[in-house]
């Protein structure tokens, strides 16, 4: 199933201003993890599975890269991405995960932020990505971590008070779709344990590089005491593999 919830009117405003006023964990959690495992980008062709608003196709393209491709499912974040975030050496392109294809061996590297847990076939995925790498080319990623996609209501369990007691896993080893509510109802994430997303990425002839369940700073807890509950239970689970 692909569903296209970012072109979804109420969807999109909601998630632009999260991302404008950077109110959400991509900035303090997120993006400093992943931009950790970044190979050098001097001469690459890298692919963004999963671009958006084309911010990190930015970065690369400022960063020594060769070229830079962005994909997205989404017509809006194609449209503000060229319209905001274009170069030279940029190409985006509107298209589904699933849908995508490029010849063998076009790219050094493949980055997706937070996309990978909206593709019902991840197998399928691992299999084409690794196809369009070159030998040696590396392949990161993040996910909503586990924990949190296990249980389709996504929330701490409160004591009378209003404190936080624990967050509660149920449902973990089955693994499929979960309907839940960000911005709007029935948003579609395929939950997968930990061992199937390593172990597809090791059967199919990756080499597991690093494995990140990033948390935020002292530094950020300080300015934002929210953050202390990503102490308590990850919030993402990233993943870098190379090809054999």
């Amino acid at each position: 199933m692909k569903q296209n919830i970012y072109d979804l009117d109420i969807f999109f405003s909601g998630y632009f201003n999260l991302r404008k006023n950077e109110s959400g964990l991509n900035l303090v959690l997120e993006e400093p993890a992943m931009d950790s495992l970044l190979p050098d980008l001097q001469g690459i062709d890298v692919l963004d599975a999963g671009c958006g608003f084309g911010k990190q196709c930015r970065f690369f393209s400022e960063s020594g890269v060769n070229s830079v491709t962005g994909i997205d499912i989404s017509e809006k974040m194609i449209g503000f991405a060229q319209e905001n975030n274009s170069a030279k050496n940029i190409t985006y392109l509107q298209t589904a995960l699933e849908d995508a294809v490029f010849p063998r061996e076009s790219f050094d590297l493949v980055v997706s932020s937070l996309a990978f847990h909206y593709v019902e076939a991840y197998d399928r995925l691992v299999d084409d990505i690794f196809n369009w790498l070159k030998p040696g080319g590396r392949l990161i990623f993040s996910v909503e971590h586990p924990i949190a996609t296990a249980k389709p209501e996504q929330q701490w369990i409160i004591d009378e008070a209003g404190q936080k007691m624990y967050w509660p896993i149920d449902q973990y080893s089955i693994e499929g779709p979960r309907s839940t509510k960000w911005f709007v109802d029935d948003v579609i994430k395929y939950h997968r344990t930990i061992q199937t997303y390593v172990n597809t990425l090791i059967d199919q002839g990756f080499r597991l590089i690093r494995i990140l369940e990033p948390v935020p700073s002292d530094e950020f807890i300080i300015g934002r005491p929210d953050l202390e509950q990503f102490l308590r239970r990850p919030a993402f689970l990233l993943i870098s593999v190379q090809k054999r």
